[in-house]
């Protein structure tokens, strides 16, 4: 049965339900029926002799239309690492895994009706059947996952599960199965969970990822991105000695839609990139802007996303906007996570001594959240080191402020300059001021701002 077909047979059966006598419905369901079984050798999936995607859905289908009365849910398995399994323990290996799921899943589904095994792709798997209790779902994942354990492989086997339940008896099983595997890739590869329920929260997170995708493009056309701006300040003074641009999207629909609820999807599918390049843009303009008319500036940080480490280009762009706007290079801080020089250390080194060459700051964000900070300092040509505010949330606590301290020391000892980011109370300030760190950006100072509020404050100051 092709796709188109297949979509066909649900849509219809939707239909024509409530249209249909229920005689006539049993009759269209019984030719459904046949349609499946006479094409049943074509509908299961080589080795292991479960069904194939389409069959699965025709046939889960058939049994929730048939069966009104019934709650039903789709249980998809999948594994964090089998292609590892297959490269270091050999393809016999993996096939016997994949058969030991197909009987787990077989034995499971023994003396139990309405229920519909599949084998969708290589090591994911589908179990639909009816419940009563969430528990019984629970306890399904659990009888299947011993059966796993149990199988003798000199790797450790991660299996992960998502379930979906029917919101109404004509859900499309095709839903149902994409719900289940959305909530199975919020726990795949942790060893801390097993199984995860599709919920209000996950379909929320799917709507919002989905109006990313559709409306970012135009967002970029239409500037709809744009830079806020959060000042650094001088403890000591209260000067404001620098600022950090930070993006905000100001949706046509929605109005100000803050980072964490688009920053993650478009690092998914790369656009974080073409937003980072717009958003220097911005300040670049900005600061050439209050240059040509003689007004006053300060040097200000923009963000580069770790995804530059493998684009080449990133850094002629920033030195292409320095000449473009006629911007100085020590006008522009250069931010990079402790994360960006995970990816591919080399290349990320080669491309940051060549913008500190052309006069560019570089500086090292959320310092301290990482696992080779140390090796970072050794290594990497920076210039200011931001520290994390973890350091500070509990600056009474005397551990706290030994790590601090002796952090502290180390970096001046290392001629780096310090920034402390996160300040959000008197008492943090006194310590870092006591510490001997003068610079800071947080609450206790300011907040992000329009780009346009930050240049009234520079014409105040």
């Amino acid at each position: 049965m092709g796709k188109n077909q297949e979509k066909t047979v649900i849509n219809t059966a939707r239909l024509v339900r409530e249209q249909m006598s229920d005689k006539d419905f049993e009759l269209y369901l019984y030719s459904l029926k046949k349609l499946a079984e006479n094409n049943i050798e074509g509908n299961l999936t080589y080795m292991t002799n479960l069904y194939n995607v389409r069959a699965f859905q025709v046939k889960a289908q058939e049994e929730m239309l048939e069966n009104p009365d019934l709650q039903f849910a789709v249980i998809v398995l999948d594994f964090a690492n089998f292609n590892t399994i297959n490269e270091f323990c050999g393809r016999d290996v993996g096939d016997g895994l994949l058969m030991c799921v197909a009987d787990a899943l077989r034995s499971e589904a023994e003396g139990k009706a309405h229920v519909v095994l599949s084998h969708f792709r290589a090591d994911v798997f589908s179990f639909f059947t009816p419940f009563e209790e969430k528990s019984e779902l629970i306890e399904i994942v659990n009888h299947i996952d011993r059966r796993i354990a149990a199988y003798k492989i000199p790797y450790k086997v991660l299996p992960a599960f998502g379930i979906c339940i029917a919101d109404s008896p004509t859900m499309a099983v095709s839903t149902m199965r994409d719900y289940a595997m959305l909530a199975l890739d919020t726990i795949k590869g942790k060893f801390y969970a097993k199984y995860a329920f599709f919920d209000e929260k996950m379909r929320t997170q799917m709507l919002l990822n989905k109006m990313v995708e559709n409306d970012i493009i135009k967002a970029l056309e239409e500037e709809q991105l744009m830079p806020y701006i959060q000042p650094k300040v001088d403890m000591e003074s209260g000067k404001i000695i620098g600022g950090e641009a930070l993006v905000r999207w100001k949706h046509p629909e929605k109005g100000i839609v803050m980072p964490m609820k688009f920053i993650p999807v478009l690092e998914k599918n790369g656009l974080i990139i073409d937003v980072d390049i717009c958003i220097w843009r911005q300040i670049f303009k900005f600061l050439g802007k209050r240059l040509a008319a003689g007004e006053k500036v300060v040097p200000i940080s923009i963000n580069i996303s770790r995804q530059h480490v493998f684009d080449s280009v990133f850094r002629d762009c920033i030195t292409d906007f320095s000449r473009e706007f006629h911007v100085p290079p020590e006008l522009v801080v250069l931010e990079l996570t402790e994360s960006g020089f995970l990816e591919d250390n080399e290349k990320m080194y080669e491309h940051l001594c060549y913008l500190k060459q052309q006069g560019f700051t570089l500086s090292m964000d959320d310092f301290g959240t990482g696992y080779s900070t140390m090796t970072m300092l050794k290594n990497q040509p920076m210039d200011e080191i931001k520290i994390d505010r973890g350091f500070i949330v509990d600056i009474e606590n005397p551990k706290s402020q030994s790590i601090l301290s002796h952090t502290i020391d180390m970096l001046h000892d290392l001629d780096l300059n310090i920034i402390v980011e996160g300040v959000e109370s008197a008492a943090q300030q006194e310590y870092l001021l006591k510490y001997g760190c003068s610079r800071a950006q947080g609450f206790l100072y300011y907040k992000p701002m329009p780009i346009e509020e930050f240049e009234t404050l520079l014409d105040k100051s």
